[in-house]
């Protein structure tokens, strides 16, 4: 099952780095923005998880909660949150299992080489649990505003 607007969104069950198991269902009542990004600490995952952090009441006010997605151990999200005092869980999506049904494991070209890797990516999900907007390549600069007001506007 690959992630479409108007669907349920993929189910899923990760490791929380709040030394949880996290499905998807837990969240049912809330509005979800589940972000999938590269790697923890290098400098565009930063700016868009302090983004986050930055504008995480505003996200709670319009009753979203946020949830990070990269192929990181839980040992590294745990490094990643401390250093920025971020508020939100990230997932430990190491078998790219996740990243897969929403699409997101793509293959990436960098100077010269190819791999395969995180296409970063943002969907928003409803209090249903329909998948209901979605952003594919994100460049990370005011795409956080966007998701908010997204909400705001159609959500809220």
């Amino acid at each position: 099952m690959t992630a479409k607007i108007g669907e349920l969104a993929p189910a899923f069950e990760l490791a929380g780095s709040n030394g949880e198991t996290i499905k998807l269902s837990d969240y049912r009542g809330k509005h979800v923005v589940l972000y999938f990004y590269p790697k923890d600490m290098t400098p565009g995952c930063t700016t868009q998880a302090c983004d986050f952090k930055d504008q995480y009441e505003s996200f709670a006010d319009v009753n979203a909660v946020i949830i990070g997605v990269s192929p990181d151990s839980l040992t590294r999200h745990e490094k990643f949150i401390s250093k920025y005092e971020l508020p939100f869980v990230l997932l430990a999506d190491e078998d790219h299992r996740v990243a897969e049904a929403y699409d997101v494991w793509k293959l990436k070209k960098n100077f010269g080489k190819e791999y395969m890797g995180i296409e970063r990516s943002t969907f928003i999900i409803n209090k249903e649990g329909e998948l209901v907007k979605e952003w594919r390549k994100v460049k990370v600069k005011g795409h956080v505003e966007e998701a908010l007001q997204f909400i705001r506007d159609e959500l809220s």
